[in-house]
């Protein structure tokens, strides 16, 4: 394609606002996700072959690699000259930010004590002004946004400049006439090769990743103060500049994670089938002998599964936040895989650590806490005979067309199952309920709004999003999801004393266990020491000791503190709403909102038009802590 005919089909796709992507000679390309007022540029220094500085330029929503040698970056030049005109005569003005990699600056980095080698030196920029025309506020912008980055800890070496230096080797892409002429502005940055060892040249991958999501960040800051301050635009909030399309490679991510994680269930693989006969067996042993719990055969292969993990192509992802989530997806996924693996064996617990975590001091104190105030004679409010598992599945099949109204979409199954002996699970978005479940009938509309209002709203509302892992759910969201159902109970008026109760014996139970304590030593403690039933007290045991150790119930006190703390402090409930995440996961979610990548969620809980969710919503905002729940209302 000739160079005039490359121009022309640029500033048409610019003109009519559409995403622009473009291969160059020599292996150059120019990305447009849309008409923008800006560009980041890097040229390929002759015989250099960095990816990794092309990585930092190709998160940006617009950027321009230009090819290797000059003739080829002459012809960047005459691409770029045309489309600052074009962006000029349309938003008034355009920055162009010209990135180089400088020469490591190692000497101060600190030294490993076992092998004497210089470790990762402080990330280090020097923001240089082609002219002294160049904004003074916006060269300060991106020198204060470069500042406060910080890798391995190590803050950020800025240093300002006005003249772009000038080497044997280097020809501006536009003349000093050229930005005159134009109306433009640029703005060159050098960044430290901070992510190569200075010694040998090796890569450190995540060093690398770390630095592009930083320096990703501080240059949409300066991009954003550029445009409210230099263009007839005025953008809400830096995120909106981001990019709002994705390439094949992100798609193609997103579906491969959603397979491996859909073509197993964790839990489900870990609850034992034998729970009731081995509860008569455990009782029948006068409650001495560890129950022997039985397990699902396993329909898949594990090892085929991280086969499939690790051919998953993240490494093409060119934006950071999307690659950040999608690796810390696949890390998760390897960890659950291996406990798949581990599920009836004394690996299984190293694995349940990793991925659902232990019981923190806080937490610790807190349950302790609940137990002393609940005293163990406390019952729910409850008239009649308890509600069983087809009366339930009932009213949860109620539910879901109470939302199928709002959303015909909403396709979910609510199954009264064998295979489960009692509770209550929502696997896939489908509510899965154990054929000897009995409710009391205070809890019903709590436990609705948990199951139905939370847990398949939440997996409906991410199905309806561009991406499946909303729906599956980010690494690490189960904390926060739990705490979001309970939450849900608390709006529905359902949630109860013993309830707490529960949830704080589920914490010192999964202490227990991590202090080595057998099934019978959990169970001892919970019968002796804090007055749970007998059965009771199984079940806790059970859900804690199965699979080899399940630290997975601790989240549900702790969700609970996490969603308090952040409702207190002014949160809002809507960005929870979108797909099941974590609570780090929720200023990436709206950055996601900002740049219109996610949609608003379809369904909202019922739960919100109930009568006491403003006044219960009142007290949280007002400081509501979990151990004022205990009476019902704060002190």
């Amino acid at each position: 394609m000739s160079k005039s005919s490359i121009i022309d089909e640029v500033l048409s796709g610019v003109a009519a606002d559409k995403r622009v992507r473009c291969e160059l000679p020599s292996e150059g390309r120019l990305y447009l996700d849309r008409r923008l007022p800006f560009i980041c540029v890097y040229r390929r220094p002759s015989g250099v072959d960095d990816m990794a500085a092309e990585q930092l330029v190709s998160t940006e929503a617009a950027y321009l690699i230009a090819p290797d040698g000059r003739p080829w970056q002459r012809s960047a030049a005459g691409l770029l000259r045309s489309l600052a005109k074009f962006q000029v005569n349309h938003f008034g003005g355009f920055l162009i930010l010209e990135l180089r990699i400088g020469e490591q600056h190692s000497d101060d980095a600190p030294i490993d004590e076992l092998s004497g080698e210089r470790l990762v030196p402080s990330p280090w920029f020097k923001v240089e002004a082609i002219t002294r025309q160049c904004p003074p506020r916006i060269v300060d912008s991106l020198a204060r946004s470069l500042r406060r980055i910080r890798i391995l800890k190590q803050p950020a070496q800025v240093e300002e400049g006005f003249v772009l230096r000038s080497d044997s080797d280097y020809i501006p892409l536009l003349t000093k006439r050229d930005i005159k002429n134009i109306g433009c502005h640029v703005i060159g940055l050098e960044v430290g090769a901070i992510y190569r060892s200075a010694d040998t040249g090796e890569l450190f991958p995540g060093v690398l990743r770390s630095l592009r999501r930083s320096l990703g960040r501080a240059l949409n800051r300066t991009f954003f103060a550029y445009a409210r301050s230099h263009t007839n635009i005025s953008p809400s909030h830096y995120h909106t500049l981001g990019r709002r399309s994705f390439a094949k490679a992100v798609w193609d991510a997103d579906r491969q994670l959603a397979w491996i994680e859909t073509s197993f269930d964790l839990l489900l693989q870990a609850t034992p089938t034998n729970a009731e006969s081995a509860w008569l067996e455990f009782r029948r042993r006068n409650f001495e002998a560890d129950p022997e719990f039985q397990y699902r055969p396993m329909s898949v292969e594990p090892t085929d599964l991280k086969r499939r993990l690790f051919q998953v192509p993240i490494g093409r992802i060119e934006d950071a936040t999307l690659a950040y989530l999608l690796r810390q997806k696949q890390d998760e996924l390897d960890r659950r895989i291996t406990m798949l693996s581990d599920v009836g064996t004394v690996r299984f617990l190293p694995g349940s650590l990793q991925v659902y975590g232990q019981v923190g001091d806080d937490l610790r104190n807190l349950a302790s806490t609940l137990l002393e105030r609940i005293p163990p004679r406390s019952w729910d409010r409850s008239s009649g005979r308890p509600m069983k598992a087809g009366e339930f599945a009932s009213l949860a099949r109620e539910e879901v067309r109470r939302y199928q109204a709002v959303d015909p979409t909403f396709q979910v199954e609510v199954q009264v199952r064998d295979d489960i002996f009692s509770g209550l699970l929502v696997s896939c978005g489908n509510l899965l309920i154990g054929k000897q479940t009995q409710l009391p009938t205070s809890r019903v509309e709590a436990l609705l709004q948990h199951e139905v209002g939370t847990h398949m709203v939440t997996y409906h509302n991410g199905n309806c999003q561009p991406f499946r892992q909303l729906a599956l759910g980010l690494a690490g969201y189960d904390g926060l999801q739990e705490g979001l159902a309970i939450m849900a109970e608390y709006f529905a008026g359902g949630l109860s004393r013993p309830r707490l109760r529960l949830l704080a014996g589920r914490v010192l139970a999964v202490e227990s266990l991590l202090d080595g304590a057998t099934f019978v030593d959990t169970f001892r403690m919970l019968v002796r020491q804090f007055g749970f039933s007998r059965r009771i007290s199984y079940t806790i045991a059970m859900r804690v000791h199965r699979g080899g150790g399940l630290t997975k119930d601790a989240n549900y006190l702790q969700g609970l503190v996490d969603i308090l703390s952040y409702l207190g402090n002014g949160g809002e409930l809507e960005p929870l709403l979108a797909g099941k995440i974590a609570a780090h996961h929720i200023p990436l979610v709206e950055e996601l909102r900002l740049r219109k990548v996610l949609r608003p969620p379809p369904l909202r809980p019922r739960y919100f038009d109930f009568p006491r969710y403003a006044q219960s919503m009142a007290l949280i905002r007002s400081g509501l802590k979990v151990t004022d729940l205990v009476k019902g209302t704060k002190k």
